[in-house]
C-alpha cells in the first residue's frame, strides 16, 4: 500500500513540475506581428525573456522572413554574423542561451524598423549566478567555460523538494 502511495505522489510532483517548467511564447509585435514602423524596442523592453523561451515571429510569407544576425548586422540592417533564416509566416525560435539575440526582416523592411534585440536571462536560479556571455564566434566554448555549477531552475528546485517531503511523510 505504501509503495502504491509513492508511486502516485512521484506521478503528482513530477506532473506539478512539468506544468511550472513550461517556457513562455513571446509573440513579437504581439497582435500586430512583425511588420514595418512598429517600435520593438519598446515591444522588447516590456517582455523579460529567460533561458528556453521561444521567441515567435508572425508575418506574411513571401513578404516577410526573420533573420538572426549579430549586433552589426542589426545595427546597419545586413547579413553580418547571419546564424539563421526563418521563412514559414509563423516561426518559433528557442532562446537556448543566455545572451543578446537580434533579428531583423532581410526584406529590406530593416530600415523600417522590422528589427528587433533580446536579452536572454538566465532562468529562476537558485543560489547560482551565472555570467552573462557575450555572442561571438567561441561564444559556445566560453559559455561552457563560465559555467562551473549546474544550474536548475526555480520549478525543478520546488519539484525536488516537494518529492522529498512527500517521500518523507509516506515512509
Amino acid at each position: 500500500m505504501a509503495s502504491s502511495r509513492l508511486l502516485l505522489a512521484v506521478a503528482v510532483v513530477a506532473g506539478c513540475a512539468m506544468g511550472l517548467s513550461g517556457a513562455t511564447d513571446h509573440i513579437v509585435g504581439a497582435n500586430r506581428g512583425w511588420n514595418p514602423n512598429i517600435n520593438y524596442t519598446l515591444w522588447s523592453g516590456n517582455h523579460t525573456f529567460v533561458v528556453g523561451d521561444l521567441i515567435s515571429f508572425r508575418y506574411q510569407k513571401g513578404t516577410h522572413n526573420v533573420f538572426e544576425v549579430n549586433q552589426t548586422g542589426y545595427d546597419n540592417c545586413t547579413m553580418d554574423g547571419l546564424a539563421g533564416n526563418w521563412t514559414s509566416g509563423k516561426d518559433f525560435i528557442p532562446l537556448n542561451e543566455r545572451r543578446r539575440y537580434f533579428f531583423i526582416c532581410g526584406n529590406g523592411f530593416c530600415q523600417a524598423g522590422m528589427k528587433v534585440a533580446v536579452t536572454v536571462h538566465p532562468g529562476a536560479l537558485v543560489g547560482t549566478e551565472m555570467p552573462m556571455v557575450p555572442p561571438g564566434p567561441d561564444s559556445t566554448a566560453s559559455a561552457a567555460a563560465a559555467t562551473t555549477s549546474t544550474s536548475f531552475t526555480a520549478s525543478a528546485w520546488l519539484a525536488v523538494a516537494a518529492l522529498a517531503v512527500v517521500i518523507a511523510a509516506v515512509a
